[in-house]
């Protein structure tokens, strides 16, 4: 009876050692050399979520929920910032030094090749440089430099086996999304390079009435600016714009702003999307 008790103990042991990590939170805990900073906040796009204290020899370890699995930022209070792939049921470690903060970062535990990898993808997106020097390429070259391109980023990403599967098809999906960018972009570049003709548009609606082409504006320089009512960066650099044209107010140039406003984002119309910039320009210009 004595051996059956000590065998069913040693069953319940193995038991609670191979037990996962409970599904509604995730774990997260670490060390930070050199660390200077109080607090860590986990952010996602809408801001910080969660704040976590460190203590004074850079060790801390908190508990989080969150509403859906994806790429988050572990951010410091003086603003030093590293991504972090997060889903509840993980349990990661991290150990690194502030001082080299990203760079230096290691996870381990369970979840932790999602974040491993998403620094490794960085520091080689980091490492492409200028991509107008890959655009100035003469196209064998080209093609050859973005074919290496292609394939070092899939030998990162199938580096790594245990990665979540959302994860793995959003990057998958990415990595031909860098190839098509450079291909696009190459194409445009042959076409638009100094020297070159400049593509025509033709027949805008002018918000002041009728319509414009680029050949309204012949034996004038044209400065084209490029912008939509949900574009945010856009918006931000209309005070700039603004202030460039006052600079060259009754100089042999031209400034044009064209709207990309579309159907789709504006309900499926059309005249929706060209009410909305009109009253845009109306109300802000």
């Amino acid at each position: 009876m004595k051996n059956i008790s000590v065998i069913l103990f040693s069953l319940l042991l193995l038991s609670s050692c191979g037990k996962s990590h409970p599904k509604e939170y995730l774990t997260l805990s670490g060390k930070l050399e050199n660390n200077k900073d109080t607090i860590i906040s986990i952010a996602n796009q809408q801001g910080v979520i969660k704040k976590i204290v460190i203590k004074e020899d850079g060790r801390f370890k908190d508990t989080l929920k969150i509403e859906k699995a994806a790429i988050y930022t572990f951010l410091t209070s003086t603003n030093k910032r590293s991504p972090i792939y997060l889903k509840n049921g993980y349990n990661i470690s991290l150990k690194g030094d502030a001082d080299d903060f990203m760079n230096s970062f290691k996870f381990s535990g369970e979840g932790s090749d999602n974040s491993n990898f998403i620094l490794a993808q960085v520091a080689k997106s980091q490492s492409i440089g200028n991509p107008q020097v890959i655009l100035n390429l003469e196209e064998n070259a080209f093609k050859e430099k973005v074919n290496q391109l292609k394939f070092e980023y899939d030998s990162i990403l199938n580096a790594y086996n245990n990665l979540d599967s959302t994860l793995y098809n959003s990057i998958k999906k990415q990595n031909q999304q860098v190839v098509t960018y450079f291909n696009n972009a190459y194409e445009k570049n042959r076409f638009m390079s100094k020297g070159k003709p400049s593509p025509k548009f033709e027949n805008y609606i002018d918000i002041k009435g009728g319509t414009k082409s680029l050949d309204s504006f012949k034996g004038k320089y044209v400065y084209i600016d490029v912008w939509a009512t949900w574009c945010g960066p856009c918006i931000q650099q209309i005070p700039f714009l603004q202030s460039l044209e006052k600079e060259y107010h009754n100089k042999n140039i031209e400034f044009v702003s064209i709207s990309t406003d579309e159907s789709r984002r504006s309900g499926g119309s059309w005249e929706a999307a060209e009410k909305k910039w009109r009253n845009f320009v109306k109300k802000k210009i």
